[in-house]
C-alpha cells in the first residue's frame, strides 16, 4: 500500500470509527459488534504506525493518553464559567420565578429543566470542528488545561459533525458501575477507596499521567455554550441543546421544557423519586430561562447568572457521636472550633469532622462532648452539625470550654468589638503565618500546583518558609532531604512556583490575605490600578472613590501596605520576579486605542526570554487581541520564541505573519533590554 492509498484508507477508518463511537456512546445504538469495532481500530493503529505522518490530533487512536505532564498549564476562560445560585425548597423556586418575571417585564416564562450532574465542570474548545483544548472550571476565570485527559472520554467527539468554532460547557462524570469496578480493584490491592463518583471523576481528570485517565470509563454531558459566533446560536436554550446534539455532542436526554414554575416543581419531584434509577449521580435540578433574548436582558451578578438556578435535593442526614472539639487558628487570627465525630457515612463519603464556626454556635446548639448529634452536608458538600438528640443523653456528657489562650503561640485570645469569633492578635503567631502561606498558594490565589496544606506545613516546620516571599527562593538541595520529596516531585514543585510568577496581579493581591479583600475585590483593584505599586500608594479617599470599595476595605488596604514587614515582603517578591501588573482584559475604550493586536488572532510558540508565554498572552489580550492555541488560516500573527516547533512550520505553510521576540516587543512598545 503506497502513502496516498494509506491516507485514503486511514481517513475512511477514522470516519467509520468515530461514527461507531457516536452511535455506541452518545446514541446508545451500536450497529456493529465489539469484535468488528476492534478490527477497525487495529487496522488504523497499524496504518498510523507504518505511516506516522498520517496520525492526526483527532484520530480515535489518540484516546489512549499521551506522555505524563510535569504540571497542568493554566487556561483563561474566554467567557467566565460562573456558578449557579441555589434553591432548597418550593418557596425559593417561586421567588426565583417572580424575580425573573419582574426583572424581565414578562407575565409568563418558559423554563428548561435539566438534571444537575454531580461531576467535574469542564469547558471544551473546538476550532473548525476539531477538539483543541479542554479545561476545568477552576475559579471561573482561570482553569487547568486537561486536554489530554479529556481526549480519553469516548463519548467526547474529537471532531464535530460540522466544522464550527465553538466553546461548549459540560460535566464530566464517572458512572456508578465504573466507580464500583474501580473501588473493587482498589479493595483487592489494599489501596484507599474513592469516597464517591464525583471525587473519582475529578481525580481521574486531574491525573498528570493521561494513561491513568484512559483506564477509567469516564463519560460527559454537554449543557451549554461559552464563546461562539452569536450568528450560529438559535433563539432558545431548547434549540441550542438540539444544535449541540446535531454537532455530535452528548446531551442529557432527561430534560424538559415547561411553561410554568408549577411544571418545574413537578419535574423536581419526579426526579427526586427516580434519582436512584440512574447510572450516574445527580444532586439536584438546574432550571434555566429558555429565551436567550430574555437571558440577555436579565444579565448576571459577579458570581452567577440571574436567569438560572440550581435546585439542590435535601441533604442526607446521619446521627453520630460528638467525640471532641478542636480549635484552629486561621490566617487572620480567628479561632475556629471543629467537631470531632465518630466516623459516619454521609452522601457517599465518610465524615469525621464538621465546622462549628464559633463559640456562640456551640452555646446556641447546647452541644456537650459525648452528645448524639445530627450531621448533614450543606449542599451535599460541607459537613455541618444541625442538632442534638438531648433525649439520648446518659449523664456522662460534659460541657466544652473554649481556650482562653492561643493554642499555637500562647497569647491571650480576645473578642474584638462587633465580632463573634475569638481572635489571636499576636502578629508573630506561627499559625497565622502558616495559614497565610496556605492561602497564598491556594487555587483562588497564586494557584501553585503541588503546594497543598501538608507540603506548606512541612516546609514551615523545616524552617524553609517563614513568609510567602520565601517560596520563591527555595532551592532543590533544600527540598530533596524532606519526606516524600523525590527528585521529580521537587522539579515539578519548583516549576509550578516559577510558573506562578507570571500570574496577573489580582491573584497576588488576593493571595496576600489583606483583610476584607476577597477575590472579587482583588480583581476590581487590579483593573483600576493596573500595577501593585500604584495600589500600595493609594490613599483612603482614592480607594473609596472606586465602586464596590467601602471604607472598611479601604482602611484595611492602607493599613496593610503601611506595615514595614509587608513592604519588605513585597520587595522580596519583586526581586524574585513575581509579576506586579494586571494582565486581564480591559474595557472597550482602552482596546479601541490604536493597537496592532486589536481584533487580531495571535498564537504563541517557543520560549520567550523577556516574559513567560502567559504574560505575553495577557499583554496581547490587554491590547484587544485574541490568543489561540493552534495555527489556522484565521491566525494573524505567530509569535515565535526559541525552539518553536510544528506551529512555526504550519504558520509558514499558511503564510501567517511570523514575529520574533524583538519584533513582538517593538509592537508592544517595549524594549528587549
Amino acid at each position: 500500500m503506497d502513502r496516498q492509498e494509506a491516507a485514503r484508507r486511514a481517513q475512511s477508518l477514522r470516519e467509520q470509527i468515530e461514527e461507531h463511537n457516536y452511535r455506541y456512546h452518545v446514541l446508545d445504538d451500536p450497529i456493529i459488534s465489539d469484535a468488528e469495532y476492534d478490527r477497525l481500530m487495529q487496522e488504523l493503529i497499524r496504518l498510523e504506525e507504518q505511516f506516522p505522518e498520517l496520525k492526526t490530533p483527532d484520530s480515535p487512536t489518540q484516546r489512549v493518553g499521551g506522555e505524563p505532564l510535569p504540571f497542568f498549564e493554566k487556561v483563561e476562560h474566554r467567557v467566565p464559567m460562573l456558578s449557579l445560585g441555589n434553591a432548597f425548597n418550593e418557596e425559593d423556586l417561586r421567588e426565583f420565578d417572580e424575580r425573573i418575571k419582574r426583572m424581565g417585564g414578562v407575565d409568563q416564562v418558559r423554563y428548561v429543566c435539566e438534571l444537575k450532574i454531580d461531576g467535574l465542570a469542564v469547558s471544551l474548545r473546538y476550532e473548525n470542528g476539531v477538539f483543541v483544548q479542554g479545561a476545568t472550571r477552576g475559579d471561573g476565570q482561570t482553569g487547568e488545561d486537561i486536554t489530554q485527559n479529556l481526549r480519553t472520554i469516548r463519548s467526547l467527539p474529537l471532531r464535530l459533525r460540522e466544522p464550527v468554532t465553538v466553546e461548549v460547557r459540560g460535566e464530566a462524570f464517572m458512572p456508578k458501575r465504573e466507580f464500583r469496578r474501580i473501588n473493587a480493584e482498589k479493595e483487592r490491592r489494599g489501596e484507599p477507596l474513592f469516597a464517591n463518583p464525583r471525587n473519582a471523576a475529578a481525580g481521574s481528570l486531574r491525573q498528570l499521567d493521561p494513561k491513568l485517565a484512559a483506564e477509567r470509563a469516564l463519560d460527559i454531558f454537554l449543557y451549554g455554550v461559552g464563546a461562539v459566533d452569536e450568528a450560529l446560536l438559535p433563539s432558545t436554550h431548547t434549540e441550542t441543546l438540539e444544535w449541540l446534539s446535531r454537532l455530535g455532542l452528548k446531551v442529557n436526554p432527561h430534560r424538559r421544557t415547561v411553561d410554568s414554575i408549577e411544571e418545574v416543581m413537578a419535574f423536581v419531584e419526579e426526579w427526586r423519586e427516580k434519582r436512584p434509577e440512574l447510572d450516574y449521580e445527580i444532586d439536584g435540578i438546574v432550571i434555566k430561562v429558555d429565551d436567550l433574548a430574555l437571558r440577555e436582558r436579565l444579565g448576571m451578578t459577579a458570581k452567577s447568572p440571574r436567569w438560572a438556578i440550581a435546585y439542590k435535593f435535601p441533604a442526607e442526614e446521619a446521627v453520630t457521636i460528638l467525640r471532641g472539639i478542636e480549635v484552629r487558628v486561621g490566617r487572620t487570627g480567628a479561632v475556629t472550633p471543629t467537631a470531632i465525630l465518630e466516623p459516619v457515612t454521609l452522601a457517599g463519603t465518610t465524615v469525621q469532622r464538621a465546622s462549628l464556626h464559633n463559640e456562640d454556635i456551640i452555646r446556641e446548639k447546647g452541644l456537650l462532648i459525648g452528645d448524639h448529634v445530627i450531621v448533614k452536608k450543606a449542599g451535599d458538600i460541607i459537613p455541618e452539625v444541625v442538632g442534638v438528640l438531648k433525649e439520648r443523653r446518659t449523664g456522662e456528657e460534659r460541657p466544652y470550654q473554649m481556650p482562653s489562650d492561643c493554642p499555637e503561640c500562647g497569647s491571650r485570645l480576645v473578642r474584638l468589638e462587633g465580632e463573634v469569633a475569638l481572635r489571636c492578635i499576636n502578629p508573630q503567631c506561627p499559625a497565622q503565618t502558616r495559614e497565610g502561606i496556605i492561602h497564598f498558594v491556594s487555587r483562588g490565589a497564586m494557584n501553585i500546583e503541588g503546594l497543598g496544606e501538608k507540603v506548606v506545613t512541612q516546609l514551615f516546620e523545616a524552617g524553609l518558609v517563614r513568609s510567602v516571599a520565601d517560596l520563591y527562593y527555595l532551592k532543590k538541595e533544600e527540598l530533596l532531604p524532606l519526606e516524600r520529596m523525590g527528585e521529580k516531585s521537587v522539579d515539578n514543585l519548583l516549576a509550578a512556583i516559577e510558573q506562578s510568577k507570571g500570574n496577573s496581579v489580582e491573584r497576588l493581591i488576593f493571595g496576600l490575605g489583606i483583610r476584607f479583600v476577597g477575590a472579587k475585590g482583588a480583581r476590581i483593584l487590579a483593573q483600576y490600578f493596573r500595577l501593585l505599586d500604584k495600589l500600595m500608594t493609594a490613599t483612603r479617599e482614592e480607594l473609596e472613590s472606586i465602586e464596590e470599595i467601602g471604607p472598611k476595605m479601604a482602611d484595611s488596604i492602607v493599613t496593610y501596605f503601611a506595615k514595614p514587614e509587608v513592604k519588605e515582603t513585597i520587595e522580596r517578591l519583586r526581586q524574585a520576579g513575581v509579576n506586579f501588573a494586571y494582565l486581564g482584559p480591559v474595557s472597550e475604550k482602552q482596546t479601541e486605542q490604536d493597537s496592532p493586536f486589536a481584533g487580531k488572532t495571535v498564537v504563541l510558540t517557543g520560549t520567550l526570554h523577556s516574559m513567560t508565554r502567559q504574560e505575553a498572552a495577557g499583554k496581547v489580550e490587554a491590547l484587544g487581541g485574541k490568543v489561540s492555541g493552534s495555527v489556522s488560516k484565521k491566525t494573524d500573527f505567530l509569535i515565535a520564541g526559541e525552539k518553536a516547533g510544528s506551529k512555526l512550520t504550519k504558520a509558514q505553510e499558511l503564510g501567517v505573519k511570523i514575529l520574533d521576540e524583538e519584533e513582538f516587543l517593538a509592537m508592544l512598545g517595549e524594549s528587549a533590554g
